[in-house]
């Protein structure tokens, strides 16, 4: 059977992948603190499993935990959209150069295959036309996008001097469960906590801002496929290839919750494009319609386990 090495197993990403993978598959997750997995590792069979404790950072010592064949998927980050322009050069370090290292040790190792989940959100920036194909013009307006448009090019430079191979997944903004509320990842998720909670909820700017938000069961399923195919391609947005504003969010948790809201409106952020939603035309062609969860259901089973004391909320 494969290994699956997965850095950043902890995440939100990473925890739901890690439900599906260890159906089929044995796997290696690397993440700084065990303890961020214990609300997952009960749920699994925990005999297909190994975690290592490493923070993702210049010293890890990628030479122990890759080994030869392994397929490596990448999640690993230290920042976030929100905070990423507060310390760009230590986040460079930190993402962007500790990922050189991994991608060294896997050239030596000959790992089958690496997949990198990137940002379908922030590389474009605001000079582009949606929906945004894989093709569009990158350029990014922080340095979250910047370091996994670095990321990105890193990889097509591996594969071309050491025969590297990669896949890439753009992803737009995935939801649901065990993603954190009030983490300044996941409008749709803290917004759904705060509305269980009483709490009010803070937009930037009037809400018009438009995004494409993916639930994460399906995000997941995307992933499997790539890493799982021969890909005619490198990379592959990964969403719903709609657009939906934060008002339209807001109306629907509204309806979700049966009461009305406690909404506040403040001045807008310079970290944000008024508009991003993807063109997934390319994985469609290739592997078929991908039946969505359409945002009412999904908004509904995040409110759910939400509801199911997976962080406390106090009703």
């Amino acid at each position: 059977m494969k290994r699956i090495v997965i850095f950043g197993a902890a995440s939100f990403i990473g925890k739901n992948l890690v439900k599906e993978l260890s159906k089929e598959y044995e796997l290696i997750l690397v993440m700084s603190n065990k303890n961020f997995f214990n609300d997952v590792f009960t749920t699994i069979d925990s005999d297909k499993i190994d975690i290592i404790e490493e923070i993702f950072e210049p010293s890890t010592e990628f030479e122990s935990i890759v080994n030869e064949g392994d397929i490596v998927i990448h999640l690993a980050s230290s920042t976030n959209p929100t905070t990423s322009n507060q310390n760009i050069f230590d986040e460079i370090m930190y993402n962007v150069l500790t990922s050189a290292k991994l991608f060294d040790e896997c050239v030596k190792k000959k790992v089958s295959k690496l997949l990198f989940v990137s940002s379908g959100g922030t590389i474009y920036g605001k000079n582009v036309r949606c929906p945004i194909s894989e093709d569009a013009q990158t350029d990014p307006i922080n340095s979250y996008g910047l370091q996994k448009l670095s990321i990105e090019k890193m990889l097509y430079v591996y594969n071309q001097s050491y025969g590297l191979n990669y896949e890439i997944v753009r992803l737009s903004n995935p939801y649901g469960p065990y993603q954190r509320p009030n983490a300044q990842l996941g409008v749709i998720t803290t917004f759904l906590y705060n509305s269980i909670i009483g709490a009010e909820i803070n937009v930037y700017g009037d809400g018009s801002i438009i995004r494409d938000f993916i639930f994460i069961d399906d995000a997941v399923r995307a992933i499997k496929t790539i890493m799982e195919s021969e890909c005619r391609y490198r990379i592959y947005n990964i969403g719903s290839g709609k657009g939906s504003s934060i008002n339209d969010i807001l109306e629907i948790i509204n309806k979700e919750m049966g009461r009305k809201i406690k909404v506040k409106y403040g001045k807008s952020r310079k970290i944000d494009v008024p508009k991003n939603y993807l063109n997934i035309d390319r994985f469609k062609q290739e592997y078929g319609d991908m039946p969505l969860v359409g945002l009412e259901k999904g908004i509904h089973l995040t409110r759910q386990f939400l509801e199911s004391g997976a962080y406390e909320v106090k009703l």
